[in-house]
C-alpha cells in the first residue's frame, strides 16, 4: 500500500497547492497602473464605472462599491432602519461578519439552523425564530448556492420584515434564471482576495432602490454631500455633513481591479464548475463521503468544494486528514467554525454546541478542497491522487477493523 506523507511516505506533489490564490492577470497590472499615473487613486470615475458594470452584469438599477462585504452589510442594516431592541435572523454557519454587523447596529442576531444538503438556512427554522422583535432575515448564500429565497421573501412579506443578502461567496449565482443581487432585494457581495472576483478587499451593495442606494453612498463617504473628487472641483469645497457617516469608500485602484475581474468572471466561473465536476465524479466511489448537492434552477457560483466526510468510517479524525492532506503538499480548510461556538457568542448569549444540531454536525466533518479557475489537470488530478491514497490507509474496512493501520 503506497503510505501516505503523513506516515513517511513520499507526497504526491513536490510543490504547495495553495487553497485560493487570486487569479491576478497582466490585464488588472495594467488597470492599476493607468489608475496610478492618472494621479487619482481614491473613490472617483474608475469607482463608478464598476458600479455600473456590476449593475449591468447582475441586472439591478444600482450598485454601490464599498471597502468590504462587511460594511455593505451593516450599512444596509443600518439604513433599513435596524436598531437597539431589533433582531435579525441568520446563519450559524458562516463567517462571524455575518453576525458581527448586527450587534454593531444595537440589534441581537438570532440563529436558524441550516439544512444539511446545502448548509443553507432554513426557512422552516426562520420561521420558528421570527418575534415581535424582527426586523431582518440576511440568509446566506453559501459556497456559491442560493438559498430558497423564494420561500424566505414569502416569509419576510407575511411578516412585514427586510431582507438582506449576505451573497459574499455568490458573484455570479444564479437562482431559477435570475442572477443573485438582482435587484428585488438588497445584497451584498464580497471582493476579499479569496473571492471569485477580488479587488484585495472590497464589496458592494445592490439594489433596486434609487433612495436607498443614495443613502448607501451618503453614509459610506462620511456622510458628505460631495464625494472626494467633486470636492476638488471649483466651488466643491462647499459641502454639508448631512448624516454622521463612515469611511467605506473603494478606491480607484481597487475598481481597476474589479472591472478587469468581472469581464471573466462567468469563464472563470465555467472553471470551478469543471473542477467541482472532477471532484463529484470521483467521489461516487465513496459512500462515506458527500458531496455538494446542486439543486434545480441553480446555477452553482463555486466559491468553494466542501465535503462532508464520516470519519467514523476512517482511523483517523478531520484535524489529522488536513493534516495529512497538507503533507501531501495539498492545502484544504473548514468552512466553517460555527459562530454560536465563538467564545464572544457563547459568553455573551450562553450558546452551546449542540443548539444548531445540523450546522454543529456538518462542521465537525466538514473539509474544503482547493477550487479555482488557475488549476491545471494535474493539479486536480493530484488532489485526487492524494485522496485516494489517503483513503485506501486510513478507512475502516466494511468489517470494522483498522485497514492501513494494523
Amino acid at each position: 500500500m503506497n503510505k501516505p506523507a503523513h506516515e513517511g511516505g513520499s507526497p504526491v506533489r513536490k510543490t504547495f497547492l495553495t487553497f485560493a490564490p487570486p487569479d491576478i492577470r497582466e490585464e488588472e497590472i495594467l488597470s492599476v497602473a493607468s489608475v496610478l499615473r492618472s494621479k487619482w487613486i481614491t473613490r472617483g470615475k474608475k469607482c463608478e464605472e464598476f458600479e455600473k458594470a456590476i449593475s449591468a452584469y447582475t441586472g439591478s438599477r444600482h450598485a454601490v462599491v464599498l471597502n468590504s462585504a462587511t460594511a455593505g452589510l451593516f450599512l444596509s442594516l443600518k439604513v433599513a432602519g435596524t436598531k437597539e431592541g431589533d433582531e435579525v435572523i441568520t446563519t450559524p454557519y458562516t463567517f462571524a461578519a455575518s453576525a458581527n454587523v448586527i450587534i454593531h447596529t444595537g440589534a441581537k442576531p438570532v440563529f436558524a439552523d441550516i439544512e444539511e444538503d446545502t448548509f443553507s438556512i432554513s426557512p422552516a427554522e426562520i420561521e420558528k425564530k421570527i418575534t415581535k422583535n424582527t426586523r431582518a432575515i440576511m440568509p446566506v448564500h453559501f459556497a456559491g448556492h442560493p438559498v430558497e429565497i423564494d420561500t424566505i421573501d414569502e416569509i419576510a412579506k407575511s411578516n412585514d420584515l427586510i431582507v438582506v443578502e449576505d451573497a459574499a461567496h455568490a458573484i455570479g449565482t444564479e437562482y431559477k434564471g435570475k442572477k443573485i443581487g438582482n435587484g428585488d432585494r438588497i445584497s451584498v457581495f464580497s471582493f476579499h482576495a479569496v473571492k471569485n472576483l477580488t479587488t484585495a478587499e472590497g464589496g458592494a451593495v445592490t439594489t433596486n432602490d434609487t433612495e436607498f442606494a443614495g443613502k448607501l453612498k451618503l453614509y459610506s463617504l462620511h456622510g458628505q454631500t460631495r464625494d472626494a473628487y467633486s470636492k476638488l472641483l471649483v466651488g466643491g469645497w462647499k459641502y454639508d455633513i448631512a448624516v454622521p457617516g463612515y469611511k467605506f469608500n473603494m478606491t480607484d485602484i481597487q475598481a481597476a481591479i474589479g472591472i478587469e475581474q468581472l469581464r471573466r468572471l462567468d469563464e472563470n466561473r465555467e472553471k470551478r464548475a469543471a473542477v467541482a465536476e472532477s471532484y463529484s465524479q470521483f467521489f461516487k466511489e465513496y459512500d462515506f463521503v458527500k458531496t455538494p448537492e446542486v439543486k434545480s434552477g441553480v446555477t452553482h457560483g463555486w466559491h468553494l468544494y466542501p465535503v462532508v466526510i464520516d470519519f467514523n468510517r476512517m482511523n483517523i479524525d478531520r484535524d489529522t486528514f488536513i493534516a495529512a492532506l497538507g503533507a501531501e503538499n495539498i492545502a484544504s480548510n473548514v468552512h466553517f467554525i460555527p459562530v454560536h461556538m465563538m467564545s464572544y457568542y457563547v459568553k455573551k448569549y450562553g450558546y452551546k454546541p449542540g443548539d444548531f444540531p445540523n450546522a454543529y454536525r456538518v462542521y465537525l466533518n466538514e473539509v474544503s478542497l482547493p477550487i479555482y479557475p488557475q488549476m491545471t489537470r494535474t493539479d486536480i488530478n493530484d488532489v485526487l491522487e492524494a485522496l485516494s491514497k489517503l483513503f485506501a490507509f486510513y478507512k475502516k474496512n466494511n468489517s470494522g477493523v483498522d485497514s492501513g493501520l494494523n
